[in-house]
């Protein structure tokens, strides 16, 4: 039978988070006593499942033993052989939700989340899908409790986005969203097509989790920053003055634009939000690629070959072509109910992460060193 990894590991852990709850000075950093405190917790729910396993396997051990015992009366070599089976059961799915607790969480996952929508391929109908797909995540958020505050958009002529930019804040929710990121394929008649005929395009989704100041360091010499007029809808005062901000960080070459604000101040603190996030991203993919080279990528160019869902409107389907998924209740899906989507793609990440565990490190992941101001 196939052995769970040590727990040792996992008891040392929870003995130095126990020693740093009974400090003094535990509660001075309240975010970071919230965080121990998580983790101590689920640590012990670990250790205890462990245990629990370990005295079922014992017991499926006796069972076993006295089952097959011919010196045993005939009465409770059959009571044990009526047992097994659930012991059995029991052992099986008490292992699963060990390996699943000593999967190291993602240090991103309780992240705010900073999402990027883009139209690609498909001119107007690509910019209009855009618009369809910022309200689902909007009423998904709103589903979740989640609050949304808008960082930058570029309106199309026929009222989609070419680009629209928004940081949702919440409970988990980089956790919820990471596997929206990527190539979103549309095919349906479009408003601007007169003799009825099915188009396909594309929209490019990413999904940053936000980054705080200690997470990126930027030198302020590697940042070219242009204010200028803003332009297009905004009220009678958003052209009178030079509010729009550009930041263009040199070493890597990203730039950044917002102009949603009035206030030249707000834009710049949003356009570096959106700038932190996406270096915080770049660091985590590279490092992410010297242990797992075959990870997708990010957004992948736009192309219609490229995607990973596809929306269906004609068939009413919805096809998430990473793990075979398929739903035929589209209009649910696009009014916000993205629950299912999610819960199928979470599932699939868990079984991955499950199929890879033994040989691992099973080292507990750290927080990070608590950073002075």
């Amino acid at each position: 039978m196939e052995e769970l990894p040590d727990l040792a590991p996992f008891e040392r852990r929870h003995d130095e988070l126990s020693a740093q709850m009974a400090e003094a000075t535990f509660y001075a950093n309240p975010r970071r006593a919230a965080e121990v405190t998580r983790e101590h917790q689920k640590l012990a729910q670990l250790i205890e499942e462990y245990r629990r396993y370990r005295q079922v396997v014992r017991e499926l051990g006796e069972a076993e033993g006295l089952r097959v015992d011919m010196k045993a009366e005939v009465e409770l070599r059959e009571l044990a052989a009526a047992e097994l089976p659930e012991l059995v059961v029991r052992r099986q799915e008490l292992k699963r939700r060990v390996l699943l607790a000593m999967i190291p969480p993602e240090p991103t996952d309780s992240r705010n989340t900073v999402m990027e929508i883009r139209a690609g391929t498909g001119g107007d109908e690509a910019s209009l899908f855009a618009a369809a797909l910022f309200r689902l995540y909007s009423r998904y958020a709103d589903a979740c409790g989640w609050k949304i505050q808008p960082m930058s958009s570029s309106l199309s002529e026929r009222g989609g986005f070419k680009e629209v930019i928004f940081l949702i804040s919440g409970g988990d929710v980089y956790k919820q969203l990471k596997f929206e990121s990527g190539v979103h394929r549309v095919q349906r008649v479009p408003v601007t097509e007169a003799n009825g005929r099915i188009h396909t395009s594309t929209v490019t989704v990413a999904v940053l989790p936000e980054a705080e100041e200690v997470d990126v360091q930027i030198d302020p010499q590697d940042l070219e920053i242009t204010v200028t007029r803003a332009s297009g809808p905004g009220g009678q005062g958003v052209n009178t003055t030079d509010s729009a901000v550009q930041i263009c960080h040199k070493p890597t070459g990203l730039i950044v634009t917002c102009a949603d604000e009035r206030s030249q101040l707000k834009n710049k603190a949003k356009a570096m939000t959106v700038l932190r996030s996406r270096l915080l991203k770049r660091r985590e993919e590279e490092e992410r690629a010297k242990y797992a080279a075959t990870r997708r990528s990010q957004i992948g160019s736009g192309d219609r070959s490229e995607r990973i869902r596809t929306y269906s409107f004609p068939q009413n389907r919805l096809t998430d072509h990473r793990i075979g998924l398929t739903l035929y209740s589209l209009p649910h899906v696009m009014e916000g109910n993205l629950e299912p989507v999610v819960a199928a793609l979470q599932k699939a990440d868990y079984e991955e992460k499950l199929a890879a565990l033994t040989g691992h490190d099973f080292t507990p992941a750290r927080l990070p060193p608590e950073h002075n101001d």
